[in-house]
């Protein structure tokens, strides 16, 4: 829910907005909440020149959001785009969930950007008004101005200020929300406001952010998740020049959540000088139970497990006494193994211990969960902890989970200076919040035209929940909702059951979570389905999908997750997943391409995070098994489209990650230290690996906003290795595809 409240200068920014400026806010109410206790969410000020002060109060990792969600404001705003200023917000609970992350942006924020936006555009038209003497119905926002046609009198924004800020705040039923066909921006194809910054490599990033007279720290920290410091020598780091000291950071206390790791850092006066004590190091472990952990060893453990029935947790018909009743059966096994986010930029962070408080600047995508996490390290207020949040040079969740920035606050409050934390390639690999591992055994009874009577999915993954809850060992609700309980195929006897696996890493979401491993085991399993009943893949998954509807979906023991969403307002609609796949097939050319030798197409249908999307990828083979794609073809119904062009880039992007993890990604674990260090063995796409031409068909449709910046991602493993079984006949059922030999 929301509410419009004016609040001060200070409640807004603090030195953000000048003097005599007309401040708006709009707040977050907890929908169960019975009294209007809120923390003020602020987004939009007007100084008296007529800039308009909007806030951004979500991360900018690439995907367009601190320009997005300004242009609603601004376009509710009746705002002149050139007369708009773009301002961080720090991290503070009056803005609502900073969490940029789950693909939420737009779908969370879109109605209160436009009452903020349309609350004040509402108050100038009141204003002009009572300067005027006219009535308010005949004053109209347009462009920065408001205008009065009976008598042709113009007022710029910035002249009416004064007189708007004295006014009482309009009721949400006052407002007047602007009809599409009015729209400036919503919509419309935009630059991003930092795209000049971009090319002329002005942008600051975490690893630009710099304090007065701080430390650069580099971090030798356990090599086995769990592992504690047995001992330590420093005295070669001494000698190195530029060295100041070394410190020791603690262990975590499980859960671990988003602590540090632990470890002895090096602090110096660069990076060179901190990363070349630490190599000097001379440090010893205690290993504890992860010591002997051996992802070979565990890849089968989860494979034998999945054979095996698990704890149901969607039950539809009668698939036992289908089982019985079949003529024929196919079941399958998959693996996707762990995998690591990479981003470019590492995680970075600076932060100040000054009197019994922090202040820090971090690649951030939740400077929230910063405030808590630092709090919770240092023993103080989280109030007491500022964060401010840099661009980020790219984050896919790793960056939620601000354990890099805690390590800066723990060591500037042992030295006492600002630190600055810059993780190397080698940290960043050996150290992360792996995406799970994860076994699907499949299972299907088959009429005579090779249609499932009944379907059986098992799973068996170590547990987000884990980084929460030490114990944890089933998947959460969030995990069974992405994919797995929601299959959307019109199949009369349907079961889904979950097996509990114990995690030996840390286990954190990377964009598109459990998506990335339950749409291979099923679109593959499909692909199966298909080429065993000799059928098109396409019209296959079509006749799958039955007649148009809305599917409910009923978990057993558990609530459907639906990104936190009412199954009446986001249903499972097999009508939108139906159109993106006709329209993918019809862009590719799918009728028209028969598979040759050594090119074919694949593709996949699959809804993640409330959007629906169809991916047809084309594979080519040479005569050494080396896979190239020279084309994608991407279908996508996401509901309302801000910007077209952020969206189709997002989706772009996502084609590429989708093939790195798909053709590349794993990490592995022997004796309980992760093998993988650099892009020598954990390779993502180059630009020769990478799919040639995407082609992004945004869909046009009049469901709400819904996700953009993760759905892309599912269907493209499960398409890449549908096209390779259809090029060369062999069926790929474990990523990374590099891993199997093609010839």
């Amino acid at each position: 829910m929301t509410r419009i409240e004016k609040v001060s200068r200070r409640g807004f920014l603090g030195s953000a907005i000048g003097a005599g400026a007309l401040v708006l806010g709009v707040q977050m109410e907890q929908a169960e909440a019975a009294s209007p206790a809120w923390s003020p969410s602020v987004y939009l000020g007007l100084e008296p020149n007529g800039t308009a002060v909007i806030v951004a109060h979500r991360s900018e990792m690439g995907t367009g959001i601190r320009s997005v969600l300004p242009m609603v404001v601004a376009d509710e705003l009746e705002a002149d785009w050139q007369k708009v200023r773009v301002q961080q917000a720090v991290g503070d609970t009056k803005y609502g969930s900073q969490n940029t992350d789950g693909s939420c942006s737009i779908r969370d924020f879109y109605d209160a950007m436009r009452e903020a936006g349309a609350t004040a555009r509402l108050l100038l038209e009141q204003a002009a008004a009572k300067k005027w003497n006219v009535p308010a119905a005949e004053c109209k926002g347009q462009n920065h101005f408001v205008v009065h046609a009976k008598s042709g009198k113009k007022a710029a924004y910035g002249d009416l200020v004064k007189i708007a800020s004295t006014l009482p705040l309009p009721k949400k039923t006052d407002l007047r929300l602007k009809p599409e066909s009015e729209f400036r921006y919503i919509g419309k194809e935009m630059p991003t406001i930092d795209q000049a910054d971009h090319t002329r490599g002005a942008g600051k990033f975490g690893i630009d952010a710099k304090m007065p007279g701080m430390l650069y720290a580099s971090i030798e920290r356990p090599p086995v998740f769990g592992a504690t410091l047995r001992s330590f020598d420093d005295s070669a780091v001494k000698g190195v020049k530029g060295v100041v000291q070394t410190s020791t950071i603690p262990g975590f206390k499980p859960p671990h959540v988003f602590q540090a790791l632990g470890g002895v850092a090096v602090l110096a006066d660069s990076t060179w000088a901190a990363a070349q004590g630490r190599k000097k190091l001379k440090v010893e472990w205690d290993l504890g139970s992860n010591g002997s952990f051996d992802s070979g060893r565990e890849k089968t453990e989860i494979l034998a497990k999945i054979k095996q029935p698990g704890k149901v947790v969607r039950n539809v018909g009668d698939v036992d006494k289908a089982f019985a009743e079949a003529g024929k059966i196919h079941e399958a096994s998959y693996y996707v193994p762990l995998l690591s986010h990479a981003p470019m930029e590492l995680p970075a962070a600076v932060a100040e211990w000054r009197d019994g408080k922090v202040v820090t600047y971090a690649a951030t995508q939740n400077p929230q969960a910063v405030q808590e996490a630092v709090a919770g390290a240092m023993g103080i207020k989280k109030e007491d902890v500022t964060c401010h949040v840099t661009l980020l040079g790219g984050g896919f969740g790793r960056k939620s989970k601000p354990d890099y920035v805690c390590e800066a606050a723990m060591l500037s409050k042992q030295v006492g200076k600002p630190v600055k934390v810059v993780w190397s390639r080698e940290d960043d690999i050996k150290f992360d919040f792996y995406h799970a591992n994860a076994g699907m055994y499949m299972k299907a009874a088959l009429d005579d035209k090779g249609r499932p009577t009944a379907w059986l999915h098992r799973s068996a993954f170590p547990s987000i929940g884990s980084t929460f809850d030490a114990a944890a060992e089933y998947a959460m609700e969030l995990e069974m909702g992405m994919g797995w309980v929601d299959l959307p195929y019109a199949i009369a006897n349907h079961r889904a059951e979950n097996l509990p696996h114990k995690n030996h890493v840390r286990i954190g979401w990377m964009r598109a979570v459990a998506h990335i491993y339950h749409a291979f085991a099923v679109h593959s399993f499909v692909d199966e389905l298909a080429a065993a009943a000799n059928r098109d893949r396409v019209e296959y998954i079509l006749d799958l999908l039955g007649p148009d509807r809305q599917v409910p979906i009923q978990p057993v023991g558990m609530k459907y997750w639906n990104n936190d969403q009412s199954q009446e307002k986001f249903p499972v609609d097999t009508g939108r997943l139906r159109r993106v796949l006709e329209v993918a097939a019809e862009k590719s050319g799918w009728a028209n391409k028969k598979p040759g030798k050594g090119r074919a197409l694949g593709v996949a249908a699959h809804r993640s995070f409330l959007t629906y999307v169809a991916a047809v990828v084309e594979v080519e083979v040479d005569d050494r098994g080396r896979v190239t794609i020279p084309r994608v073809d991407v279908a996508v119904d996401a509901g309302q489209i801000i910007n077209p062009e952020r969206a189709r880039s997002q989706v772009e992007g996502a084609a590429v990650f989708g093939t790195s993890l798909a053709m590349m990604g794993e990490i592995t674990a022997a004796d309980g230290r992760i093998v993988q260090s650099n892009f020598n063995n954990y390779p993502v796409a180059r630009i020769n690996e990478a799919p040639r031409v995407t082609h992004v068909h945004l869909v046009p449709s009049k469901a709400p906003a819904a996700g953009i910046g993760e759905p892309g991602v599912p269907p493209i493993a499960p398409a890449i290795t549908s096209a390779i079984f259809a090029a060369t006949g062999k069926r790929i059922r474990e990523l990374p595809v590099r891993k199997t030999k093609l010839v």
